[in-house]
């Protein structure tokens, strides 16, 4: 008799372990993430620009937890399991959720982003939320990780991340997915260059005037010192959504252009209701 029950014991731990392991693993499809941008988050311009309504997510905070508890859940060991493809779509979704939550902290006693920090710690410096097993602020998984040199490598990053400010690329209404990074990376790229509040072609002064995240970030646009990596050559690439002129275009993929940089809006990008 307790060998029947043994040899019934061992099987059943082992089907129960299995089913336990797959339960807890983590949702690539970010669910719960996708659901709450679909409903709280309005695309305009042609989805060039994108509002938040951060009294919804209030209201839908819990949800919010959840999935930013699921995030916290992950480990390193795990973390580093995946694929790049599922890594980068990770952190750039934890990246916006969290900047949604900071938000919230605050909301709706809030202008900017800028509110939610003090004299001594700026907003993206503040420890306030885990992931992969440590304390962390916004910064480290920007720069840290997404923008750590040798790991993912795509300027497209900054036009996915999102710092809750008008002058930012669009929140997508969609979480990123890794079996459509490429073309969701592409896509936010395309919406932002394609606001002429934010990048255009003054054709009077001859000059790309484009946003200071091309500024700030300038490096990451630029891979190489030559020419052919430089800022003008990225905008060069894209110079069909600056203008549909024939001679502008010449000039833009001639790299034959000034550029300047426009004042950032950090003013929250809030729908009022």
């Amino acid at each position: 008799m307790k060998t029947l029950i043994k040899k019934i014991y061992v099987p059943f731990f082992v089907i129960t372990c299995f089913f336990n392991q797959h339960a807890l693993a983590f949702d690539h499809s970010h669910s719960d993430w996708d659901r709450l941008l679909k409903k709280h988050v309005v695309v305009t311009r042609k989805g060039s620009t994108s509002w938040v309504h951060y009294a919804d997510f209030q209201k839908d905070n819990k949800t919010l937890e959840n999935y930013t508890e699921s995030l916290s859940a992950v480990t390193l060991k795990e973390f580093e399991s995946w694929s790049k493809s599922r890594q980068l779509a990770f952190l750039i979704n934890a990246y916006n959720a969290f900047t949604i939550e900071l938000i919230l902290t605050r909301y709706p006693d809030i202008d900017s982003i800028w509110d939610t920090g003090s004299f001594i710690v700026k907003p993206w410096r503040k420890k306030f939320f885990t992931l992969l097993g440590q304390k962390r602020h916004l910064d480290e998984i920007e720069h840290n990780m997404i923008r750590k040199k040798g790991v993912y490598d795509d300027a497209r990053i900054h036009f996915a991340v999102n710092c809750a400010s008008i002058g930012c690329p669009a929140l997508r209404n969609e979480a990123f997915v890794y079996d459509q990074l490429d073309k969701q990376l592409e896509d936010s790229l395309v919406g932002f260059l394609s606001d002429a509040s934010r990048n255009r072609f003054n054709s009077k002064t001859n000059t790309l005037e484009v946003s200071k995240v091309f500024d700030w970030y300038k490096k990451d646009f630029s891979q190489n010192d030559s020419k052919s990596g430089s800022l003008e050559a990225f905008f060069a690439a894209y110079a069909y959504l600056f203008s549909s002129q024939p001679e502008a275009l010449k000039r833009i993929r001639e790299m034959s252009v000034n550029i300047t940089f426009l004042k950032y809006d950090w003013n929250l990008n809030d729908i009022k209701k």
